[in-house]
Order: structure tokens, then sequence, then C-alpha cells
């Protein structure tokens, strides 16, 4: 790991300011220190930003569900709120990696760092998520841009994600047994006016399913699954499964899910 500055923020604007030069925002650090200690990432500035109080907590609407960036994976997994108005979403937290990760790990640098297998992008997808920043909103459906990739801009921080309250929603993964990461992972919702189907692991970013949306809007039921052909194209093919075998564990996650509503 090379020599970098170590600096602490107290709210978003000094984080902001303080974000100049090769800088980056520092919250669990489950992604970035590793990427640092095996020289995959290289910053001159860490920013602390645990420090923001504001960057934390869990509000709940009557139509929505926001939760603060620095939030852990824990904290969604135990909230009493987030357990009564998406249970789906408590379910997918309670399922990254391990108990250290989880309890130092929060739900803004996951989506920020934008993992091909990680699991919270798919619930932002599929539960129409609004992703708070210092300088903007933005919709997940324009923040999710690539492998590791977002629309975020230099020095923008995400503040909160608030999330679409459903009517029915529900996550399956078939897990990497080491990592905890998904393989493939099926995030569905059936929201007030629609149906929302995203999937992560199987590709070099998490997407949307047209092809499950469509069937699912006309009839949710698991059973219409089976005569979706979900072709392999473009998925991802490596030593934990084949694009032919990933494109099979999308619908079977995907009928799973689905049951589980």
């Amino acid at each position: 790991m090379k020599n970098f500055n170590f600096k602490s923020a107290t709210n978003s604007k000094e984080a902001s300011k303080l974000a100049s030069g090769r800088a980056t925002f520092l919250a669990g650090g489950m992604s970035l220190l590793p990427a640092m200690k095996l020289r995959l990432a290289a910053y001159t500035d860490l920013i602390n930003i645990k420090k923001i109080k504001t960057l934390s907590g869990i509000k709940v609407s009557s139509k929505s569900l926001r939760i603060g960036a620095t939030t852990t994976h824990s904290l969604v997994s135990n909230s009493k709120e987030v357990g009564k108005s998406i249970p789906s979403l408590a379910v997918l937290a309670d399922g990254i990696g391990d108990p250290q990760v989880r309890n130092r790990g929060t739900i803004g640098g996951s989506i920020a760092n934008n993992d091909p297998a990680a699991d919270y992008p798919s619930a932002c997808l599929a539960l129409n998520a609004t992703i708070h920043t210092s300088k903007r909103k933005i919709s997940a459906d324009k923040f999710f841009k690539g492998m590791f990739e977002t629309d975020l801009k230099k020095g923008e921080l995400i503040e909160s994600v608030e999330f679409e309250i459903p009517e029915k929603s529900a996550y399956a993964k078939y897990p990497n047994p080491a990592s905890r990461y998904a393989v493939v992972g099926v995030y569905v919702a059936k929201l007030k006016n629609e149906v929302r189907v995203a999937v992560t692991g199987a590709a070099s970013c998490v997407f949307r399913s047209k092809e499950l949306e469509a069937s699912l809007s006309n009839n949710f039921s698991a059973s219409v699954i089976d005569s979706i052909n979900i072709s392999a194209k473009g998925l991802n093919s490596d030593i934990h499964a084949s694009a032919e075998y990933r494109a099979h564990i999308i619908k079977v996650m995907a009928k799973k899910a689905v049951s589980s509503c």
C-alpha cells in the first residue's frame, strides 16, 4: 500500500472540499482498503466520512424508505423499520459477506464501488431508488454505468439512498461459497405502477431484465418464468460459472424470488 494522507470531515460540504486531487471517501473501507493493499488503487488522500452524523440513519415515510450512506449492512438487516417496510432489503443486507463485513461495510460504499457482483445495486434498480448526493438526486436507472463505474462526479458524496416501498418484493441469490458475492442475484419488486427485476453478478454491471419484467407485469407468478428465454450473450463466463449457466440461474433465482413474494 502506498502512502496517503488521512483526513476527517464533519459535514458533507467539508468532505467535498477536501476531496481535491487524487482523493476518495472512506466509510467502512471493506472494498477500498483491500484494493489499496493489493495496489489495484492508489490515492493521495483518504477522506474519513464516518464522523458525519447526518450520513447515518434510517427514515420511513408512507411511500419510501431512506437510508443514510454510512449506515452499515448490519444496521439495515436488523432494523425494525426496514423489516416492516421492505423486508426483502433486510434479507439482502443479512446475506452480505460475513459478520465483520456487515458490521463495517456501508450501503453508500457498496453502491459507489458498484462491484459487478454486489447485492445493493440490484435493490436500487428493482426498488426504483433515488441516490441523494451532496450535489443532486440521481435515479438508480442512470446511476450504474458499468463495471465499477457510476454517474458520480469528482468530489460528489453519496448522502443517502431512497427506496420506493413496494407492494411485494424479494431477493434471491446464488452466492459464491467463499466470498458470498452473488454468482447471480435477482431482485424482484412489484411496485404500484410497474414490476421491476434487477440482476447482479451475471454481467459486468447490474441490469434490469426487460424479458422478466414484461412477463411478470402480465402475470406475477413463478410459472410464467419457465417460458422466458434468457440469452447468455454478454453474460460473465469464469471459473465460477459459464455464461450459459448464469443465464439458467437467472431464471432459477427469479422463480425463487417471485415465489417468496
